[in-house]
């Protein structure tokens, strides 16, 4: 991949950030005697808003996509290398970074449903690591969990038949205990899925020009531009920052040529929701979720993705006009009032500017439907499971990577009743499968979580149920993994595991290094 040329960043704006606690909050004893204005003033300071403040004078970089070649086997070969590097995001010194084939992220990964891929997976980094294509169905072995680890100077090669509906995934580090750190620095990439049904539908698709992704980050830089890694004081999620990158783009503007433009949205922080919608308010077209498209477009003016979902929206241009994507306070989440604040969830961005050209090509409009999604039928369910999700337990225990905590059998349909057991901001998501939602506290889901979902957040106190089926693939030893992804909360221990067996098998061990490659 082609490092693109730093690019000018103007110097940094006045911000209401929540850095200012990491002083302000050693003395809460000391706020709480002084009385009631002092504690004002550290809860009005704990906001972060840049609405109105950012100047978009960056042309927002656009992932190339991976190349690849086909081997003597017929499969679609891409090579990815995890290294170390520098980006200038901003003015001042350059930034430390990781990334795939680059100093920042990796290229945008394009397979079509009922190919073989084959990666080669090259740890160029000074520590273990690994890969998990989050969203994929593919065998356990290939999954890239944390059984999959690649040590230093080590080479990993997954392959799998792609068998699933067009989708925008994604792929990401997956170490157990350090995936928010290798996130953080820079190590994820999206990976688009095609294929005939959606090729056929008259929706943008020329990536680049009417077709984007927006991988959405938060980051905090120190005094020398370096990633602030630190966790905040009071955050129950770890670690949020007071900056947004887009693509790895500070201040990002997005210039169009067409009447609609197609967003793939991927909320790529570790801890943070993001509420998107436009600065004037204008309604969008969704039309499709972290599995797939929907059946039907759904029209709104605001899309709430927790860490690691993702949504793809297309929206009407006119020529020369100028809008924002920004992201709102968070809606809906079930937070106290304390972890509201302090989790983020009161915090405003702005994220990216379009910019409309005079002159614009004519756009079809978004189809009225768009494809089937058989639903999966609750009678059929061979079991009914309860997840109580509360601090950094699953169930009450801790990840422990030599423990299989269940196991399901494989073709089978399965209910899961997710449970937050506490006040914290909670999310889950299911490796190797898409689910569908059943249920958000007892009653109807709501329009935006229709359709193949991995990742759903779980309000404080409140129950999700969702269906899903195992299809495919069998292991007894290897398993897959089911966490929040609040990296913070995965990282201290919300994890468990499970096995698919096929008829016949018993659980079996995990492997005790699992570590993969050579």
């Amino acid at each position: 991949m082609t490092t693109p040329a730093p690019v000018p960043v103007p110097a940094a704006r006045p911000v209401k950030r929540r850095r200012l606690l990491k002083t302000a909050l050693i003395a809460v004893p000391a706020v709480v005697v002084a009385g009631a204005g002092a504690a004002g003033i550290v809860w009005a300071n704990s906001v972060t808003d840049t609405t109105g403040e950012v100047d978009f004078k960056n042309p927002l970089a656009v992932p190339p996509l991976a190349q690849s070649t086909v081997d003597g086997e017929g499969r679609r070969v891409f090579e990815l290398t995890l290294q170390s590097g520098q980006r200038q995001f901003k003015d001042g010194a350059a930034t430390g970074t990781w990334g795939f084939n680059g100093d920042y992220l990796g290229p945008t990964i394009r397979a079509t449903r009922g190919e073989t891929v084959l990666f080669n997976i090259h740890n160029t980094l000074g520590e273990t690591t690994s890969v998990h294509w989050h969203g994929m169905h593919l065998p356990p072995t290939a999954d890239g969990g944390p059984h999959q680890s690649v040590h230093a100077g080590n080479t990993w090669s997954p392959s799998w038949k792609i068998e699933q509906q067009a989708a925008s995934l994604w792929y990401h580090p997956h170490p157990h205990g350090e995936t928010f750190l290798h996130v953080y620095r820079g190590l994820a990439g999206m990976f688009l899925i095609d294929d005939e049904e959606s090729a056929a539908l008259a929706l943008p698709k020329d990536y680049g020009l009417d077709d984007f992704p927006l991988i959405v980050q938060d980051r905090t830089f120190d005094g020398d531009n370096q990633f602030d890694e630190s966790q905040g004081l009071i955050a129950n999620v770890g670690y949020l920052g007071d900056e947004i990158l887009v693509n790895g783009t500070h201040s990002p503007y997005l210039d169009v040529t067409t009447t609609r433009v197609r967003l793939r949205i991927l909320n790529g922080s570790g801890s943070r929701a993001f509420n998107f919608g436009f600065a004037d308010d204008r309604t969008f077209a969704l039309i499709g979720t972290d599995g797939g498209l929907r059946d039907v477009p759904y029209g709104t003016d605001r899309i709430q993705l927790s860490p690691a979902e993702r949504a793809e929206i297309v929206v009407e241009m006119t020529p020369g006009e100028k809008v924002v994507l920004r992201s709102y306070p968070a809606e809906g989440l079930g937070m106290d009032l304390f972890s509201s604040r302090f989790d983020g969830c009161d915090d405003s961005f702005d994220v990216l500017e379009l910019r409309a050209a005079a002159t614009l090509a004519e756009s079809p409009a978004v189809p009225a439907e768009l494809v089937e999604i058989p639903e999966l039928d609750a009678d059929k369910s061979a079991e009914t499971r309860d997840f109580q999700i509360s601090g950094f337990t699953l169930n009450g225990e801790a990840m422990d990577m030599e423990r299989i905590d269940f196991a399901v059998r494989k073709d089978s349909v399965e209910i899961w009743e997710l449970e937050n057991f506490d006040s914290q901001f909670h999310n889950f998501h299911v490796h190797d499968v898409q689910f569908q939602v059943l249920k958000v506290n007892g009653k109807k889901p709501p329009e935006h979580l229709r359709g193949w979902k991995d990742t759903v957040h779980v309000k404080p106190g409140g129950k999700t149920r969702i269906i899903m089926q195992f299809k495919d693939f069998a292991d007894p030893d290897m398993p897959y993994m089911c966490h929040c992804h609040v990296l913070y909360h995965e990282d201290q221990g919300l994890m468990g595991q499970f096995v698919v067996l096929d008829k016949g098998q018993k659980v079996g061990k995990p492997p005790k290094d699992g570590h993969v490659g050579h």
